[in-house]
């Protein structure tokens, strides 16, 4: 029997003495009379046939020659005892590929169900905007930010819609090379791959953030699997992940961003440390710790392992521009693993050698990329190179305390000092660095006046409902774990839940500081919800317990030393428990069932605004305006999306962030059109919570549309293009206007007015003009017609209008043009 086999067939027995009360002594029944004959017939064990069909379907007992047989009697007794099954790891410690890689779906349909019906509904949460984001042949993406990054697929793809270019990445605009050029890299050759067109950059901008979601779930899959041994704890986490609020606003179609990437990169980074973790961990429950460790050395798939991890911190430190905080927990994950390994006897250099190796590959990648094409600034893309040469430092350290066997309270209060010497080098020695972190630090932690940099436990929501809104229930469950995870790894040697212990904890800072890594944060939580969630099940009699719960003779065997599955796979309960699970299962996700779409919606653009892009872009193009005579000022948070479907030219919205609340609190817009200086082609103004005084010039471009009204004065330069019936949103075109000028009494107040239709909307235009002392009338009116000029009228065309021509109402009451 191959290791494959014999792991499965322990999987099988472990199944079997689960889900049966007499599954004990129907095992020592049928291990007797096989061990009296070599083959025997149902007549000879006193079994019922049910019982025995159980045996017989689980490949426990099988057929020969016409009688049956125990598969393989040494397992059977070895998962009956509550020993370990050996396996044949080979003179090198590996063991088989496939072992190395089960997860418990291959061959299990029950399981494969279960993960696809959870990657559905990952997507399912992500579809929730669908309609805000295709609209007609355009793509929409929700939210400011997304534009940012189709922007640079744009440009990039104007240099090269080839694949296999790279010279394009080499050569990156310094705007993109300085802070995400991985993510910018990325997004531009999925791209072209797609063909490198419109349609490609637009397919890439809707549908890589599900993609990635996809991908990412299938690694928690992964990563659940592998440190619980469970594959309903790898389910339940995909399916609290799918349902987690913030994660899905992240992710969902249309928000094309670093956020995508990121979140992928750091779930590859936790499920390969994980790995490693495991491995070693599990070859010590068959083989002594000094040469478990040797075995797990010598085993292919470690270092494969060490090249994914290298290959996973070296892509995320290229990603976004705080990429140094994710080795923050890395970093002291390190430390904290020498101590554990240090206490439990082992070298904390040779059990982590995979994780410096990775960690190497990984500054030898990050640094190549900043040398040779300049990505990144000099202080991030040298982060893994500070956090291999401590990893080194700790783990060198955690070997003395070993040796001398100190107690190793003293090894962490000796890693602080190391942390601090490190942080005094780097500013006393590389003061320029030091600035760049001080400000990269202020500017991810300490930026005010976006809803993302508030707390995930801001008192607007009474501290405690923030984790619910912005992470669900999940929340609540994975924290009990979190806390049970620290008390357990305090006594047991568990390197891999003190990898999600740090992970969580350390990312649960962050999102105390800024609610904006949250999303990061739900990336580990939704492994430790997912086996929170199943251990409630099992306390109520509903599930199994979960295995890193379970105690003595209950816990199922090590088959495998690597990371692989030792839980049976799912088995479904009556009809009953089943109604009670799914309504459980209901419950917990409930909340995030209703927070998704409406959390969703809040950073999706409505209708009118896009209609006033639309317009504004059908304007531009008939009047030859191109950037920046075509930029739009707006509020900043939809700046970039107005810029982008007008122009394209969505790279940033300082301006818009400078100037347009000065400009939409003022009271005189016609004022602010000489400060534009032709940096500024459109306006929109949209509806606000607040009110605003009815001679602010938002009230008068939106409620009055620029057209006077309750006594206000028709605006000169502000054209109307757009605006939707409940007057939430309008656009306008800044033009010089047309100048009419006429001969009239000094002093007399003259009406100068047109019937003007904007779309399907009619109104009069209408100003009340006092003549000057010279007896000149001087009036600047911002759209075609035939004006009436008291009793003389003037006829004004769109290029008078557009060119600021000037037009003298004659006698006879024609206008020339000047």
């Amino acid at each position: 029997m191959t290791d494959a086999d014999s792991s499965a067939l322990a999987d099988a027995t472990a199944s079997f003495l689960a889900d049966h009360d007499e599954a004990e002594r129907a095992l020592e029944t049928v291990l007797e009379v096989d061990a009296e004959a070599e083959t025997w017939t149902f007549d000879d064990v006193p079994l019922d046939s049910g019982t025995f069909g159980e045996l017989v379907s689980r490949g426990i007992v099988e057929k020969a020659g016409g009688e049956y047989r125990v598969a393989d009697a040494a397992v059977v007794r070895a998962v009956l005892s509550g020993e370990a099954v050996e396996l044949d790891t080979g003179d090198d410690g590996s063991l088989d590929f496939r072992s190395a890689v089960d997860l418990g779906i291959w061959g299990d349909r029950r399981a494969l169900a279960g993960l696809a019906g959870a990657l559905l509904l990952v997507v399912a949460m992500r579809l929730t905007q669908f309609r805000s984001v295709f609209r007609g042949d355009h793509v929409v993406s929700p939210g400011n930010d997304p534009y940012y990054y189709r922007y640079w697929t744009n440009e990039l793809l104007a240099e090269s819609t080839s694949p296999t270019d790279i010279s394009v990445l080499a050569e990156l605009p310094a705007g993109a090379a300085a802070r995400r050029p991985l993510t910018h890299a990325l997004n531009w050759w999925f791209a072209t791959l797609l063909g490198g067109d419109q349609w490609a950059a637009d397919a890439v901008a809707a549908w890589l953030p599900v993609v990635a979601s996809v991908a990412l779930a299938v690694v928690v899959y992964a990563l659940a699997v592998v440190v619980t041994r469970d594959v309903r704890v790898g389910i339940a986490s995909v399916v609290l992940l799918a349902v987690t609020p913030v994660h899905a606003v992240y992710t969902q179609v249309g928000f094309l961003e670093h956020r995508l990437h990121q979140y992928f990169w750091l779930g590859a980074t936790l499920l390969t440390l994980a790995w490693l973790a495991v491995d070693l961990t599990r070859r010590r429950e068959t083989t002594a710790g000094r040469d478990a460790v040797r075995d797990h050395l010598s085993s292919p798939a470690t270092w494969l392992a060490a090249v994914g991890l290298g290959v996973a911190l070296g892509a995320s430190a290229h990603l976004w521009g705080g990429s140094s905080l994710l080795f923050v927990p890395l970093a002291a994950y390190v430390g904290l693993r020498a101590v554990v390994d240090a206490r439990e006897g082992l070298s904390p250099t040779l059990a982590n050698l995979p994780v410096l190796v990775g960690i190497g590959i990984g500054t030898a990648i990050s640094v190549w990329f900043h040398t040779n094409w300049g990505w990144h600034s000099g202080f991030v893309a040298y982060t893994p190179a500070m956090v291999l040469g401590g990893a080194i430092a700790v783990l060198a350290l955690g070997d003395l305390w070993r040796q001398f066997e100190l107690h190793v309270g003293g090894l962490l209060a000796l890693e602080a000092a190391v942390v601090g010497a490190g942080l005094y080098a780097l500013r006393r020695f590389r003061p320029a660095d030091w600035a760049e972190a001080r400000s990269r630090a202020d500017d991810l932690l300490l930026r005010e006046g976006i809803t993302e940099t508030s707390s995930l436990f801001t008192p607007e929501y009474a501290v405690i409902f923030g984790p619910l809104i912005q992470l669900g229930v999940g929340f609540y469950l994975g924290v009990a774990v979190l806390i049970w995870a620290v008390w357990h790894v305090s006594r047991q040697y568990e390197p891999a839940w003190l990898l999600l212990a740090v992970y969580t904890s350390t990312l649960m800072l962050l999102a105390a500081i800024q609610v904006r890594f949250a999303a990061q944060f739900a990336v580990p939580l939704s492994v430790l919800g997912g086996i929170g969630f199943v251990y409630a099940l099992s306390t109520i009699d509903l599930a199994r317990r979960p295995f890193p719960f379970r105690q003595g003779t209950d816990r199922p065997n090590a088959v495998a030393a690597d990371g692989g599955r030792d839980e049976p796979s799912i088995t479904l309960p009556d009809a009953r428990k089943l109604g009670y699970v799914l309504g459980i299962g209901l419950l917990v996700c409930g909340f995030s069932l209703l927070y998704v779409p409406g959390l969703s919606g809040q950073v999706a653009h409505g209708d009118s605004e896009f209609e006033a892009a639309l317009t504004i872009d059908e304007h531009a193009a008939e009047t030859d305006r191109e950037y920046p005579d075509s930029f739009v000022l707006s509020e900043w948070g939809d700046n970039r999306m107005y810029n982008y479907h007008v122009s394209g030219e969505s790279e940033s919205y300082a301006y818009a962030m400078a100037n347009f609340d000065d400009f939409r609190f003022g009271d005189d817009p016609d004022s602010n059109y000489s400060q534009f200086e032709d940096r500024v082609g459109y306006v929109v103004v949209t509806e606000r919570e607040t009110e605003l005084p009815a001679e602010s010039t938002h009230a008068q471009l939106l409620e009055g549309l620029g057209t006077g009204g309750d006594g206000g004065e028709a605006l000169a330069h502000y054209q109307l293009l757009y605006a939707d019936d409940d007057r939430s949103a309008a656009a306008f075109a800044v033009v010089p206007g047309a100048m009419i000028e006429a001969d009239a009494e000094p002093g007399e107040t003259v009406t100068v007015s047109t019937s003007v239709s904007v779309g399907e909307k009619s109104f009069t235009y209408e100003r009340d003009v006092t003549v000057g002392d010279d007896g000149r009338l001087e009036a600047t009116v911002p759209y075609d017609g035939t004006y009436a000029v008291g009793d003389d009228d003037v006829d004004v065309s769109e290029s008078d209008v557009l060119e600021g021509a000037v037009l003298e109402v004659g006698a006879d009451g024609d206008g020339d043009s000047s």
